[in-house]
């Protein structure tokens, strides 16, 4: 397998710092990777320009930047939440006889961290990692509609309203009404928005600062359920949503004003 060589270097330029060396001139890592200053400056540059790499004002040092923290929360939060969801996941995914998808947020994008298929789904248009638009799929929405006014305002900034069916919403103005709907009933909806012949419901999931950690959803054919169906659904995914928050440690106390 090709190795790309600056994706290689600029990776071994991340490991070098550690607990014992957590600054660095741009001489010491050049002299650590054999590499000429400029070659290293120009590395260095393009880390600090994605974050990854912050420089000392003071004293010119490089050392490691936020955005590694970022998205080694981002890992440790997925992979937990991934394996307490699990059993829940099954038991919606039985009980309801269709898909179960457990969803995150990253950045403007949910995100499929897992997923469980009963034998006689249809939907397979998902799969794990692929990302999904938050204004025309119901985790999406869940993961969005309970933040605060001002995290909605970051998120909807310059957000790109893809056109996915005919039932996507379009504008920001009909995306805040239908946060606002979901806030009056508990659970967010998908019809047909972002994919044709597929309805979709979903909750959010809080963790014990009361911030929504995740969505889980049921996805069905449109053609092979009812709306007593849906209903029913939805109940499901209440209570698996009620005891998925509190074995993530979230309780009364942790409720977070939207």
């Amino acid at each position: 397998m090709p190795i790309i060589q600056s994706v290689d270097r600029a990776l071994k330029i991340l490991d070098l710092f550690d607990e014992y060396e957590t600054e660095l001139k741009i001489t010491d890592i050049s002299d650590k990777m054999l590499l000429h200053k400029s070659t290293v400056h120009s590395l260095l540059k393009t880390l600090q320009k994605h974050d990854y790499i912050e420089q000392n004002p003071e004293n010119g040092k490089y050392k490691l930047g936020m955005k590694l923290f970022e998205r080694g929360n981002f890992v440790i939060h997925s992979r937990d939440i991934r394996a307490i969801a699990r059993e829940f996941l099954f038991s919606l995914s039985k009980d309801s006889g269709q898909t179960v998808h457990l969803v995150i947020l990253d950045g403007k994008e949910g995100v499929y961290i897992d997923k469980v298929e009963s034998s006689t789904a249809t939907v397979l248009y998902s799969r794990i990692g692929r990302r999904i638009p938050i204004h025309c799929s119901g985790v999406g929405k869940a993961l969005v509609a309970f933040k605060t006014e001002r995290e909605i305002n970051s998120i909807l900034k310059d957000y790109d309203y893809i056109v996915r069916t005919e039932n996507t919403i379009t504008n920001e103005k009909s995306f805040r009404k239908e946060i606002q709907k979901i806030r009056d009933k508990g659970y967010a909806e998908d019809n047909q928005e972002n994919e044709p012949g597929v309805r979709c419901v979903a909750i959010p999931v809080r963790d014990h600062t009361g911030d929504v950690a995740a969505a889980i959803s049921i996805s069905a054919n449109t053609m092979k359920v009812s709306e007593e169906e849906i209903l029913r659904y939805v109940e499901l995914l209440k209570q698996a949503g009620t005891e998925l928050s509190q074995k993530l440690g979230y309780g009364y106390q942790s409720i977070r004003g939207y």
